[in-house]
């Protein structure tokens, strides 16, 4: 973590069903000989005071990466929204004097370095209350720096008014994005299929961890 930022947690999203790679933890396939999700644990970590994993179901599975596993506090797995609510509360509940957290797909292993630091350098040059990362003109909204103060606001969204879709949420406060470059390798490159797991395998050996 730099000294030029808030204190910022980060979480880990391992909270999906992964319905095309047939079920299981995407996270936890394997590129370049090591579980995808050791590529985000160690790009996203020295970047975040601490770090959490969200996923479902029995959290021992996970045991091997020493990280407290939040599991979403809304039923029915309705996507990544709810991750985020779920370190937004366990911040709240356990790190009270943190005002911020970043949020990062579990199955991104190639997230840049400075992703922490230019969220919050847009969030201030904008006055924003939440920023997200884009690369190659696309925005990745799982991507991205919320407000802890918002958890609220986001519970009611989530539950009273059955919103699933992050940019719909998002929508109702001043946002700031943030682009980074997606050649020679898009740093939110996110492996959902069997075929992606081949690309990744490719692109790694043009990054170094």
């Amino acid at each position: 973590m730099t000294t030029d930022q808030p204190a910022t947690l980060g979480v880990a999203l391992a909270g999906g069903l992964g319905r095309r790679m047939g079920g299981g933890d995407k996270p936890m396939r394997e590129i370049a000989g090591r579980a995808i999700l050791d590529h985000v644990i160690e790009r996203l970590a020295p970047q975040c005071d601490g770090l959490v994993l969200n996923a479902n179901g029995d959290p021992a599975r996970f045991s091997r990466f020493g990280l407290a596993v939040v599991a979403d506090p809304v039923e029915g797995y309705p996507g990544p929204l709810a991750g985020i609510l779920a370190a937004l509360e366990w911040t709240a509940t356990n790190r009270p004097g943190l005002e911020w957290i970043v949020s990062a797909a579990g199955d991104c292993p190639f997230l840049p370095r400075d992703l922490v630091a230019r969220l919050h350098q847009a969030r201030l040059a904008d006055g924003a209350d939440l920023v997200v990362a884009a690369s190659g003109g696309q925005a990745h909204p799982v991507i991205g720096l919320w407000k802890v103060a918002l958890r609220d606001e986001l519970r009611h969204a989530l539950v009273v008014e059955d919103l699933r879709k992050i940019d719909r949420w998002t929508a109702r406060y001043r946002l700031a994005t943030v682009s980074w470059p997606a050649e020679p390798v898009d740093p939110f490159f996110n492996a959902n299929t069997v075929a992606d797991l081949d690309e990744a395998e490719r692109l790694a050996a043009l990054v170094a961890d």
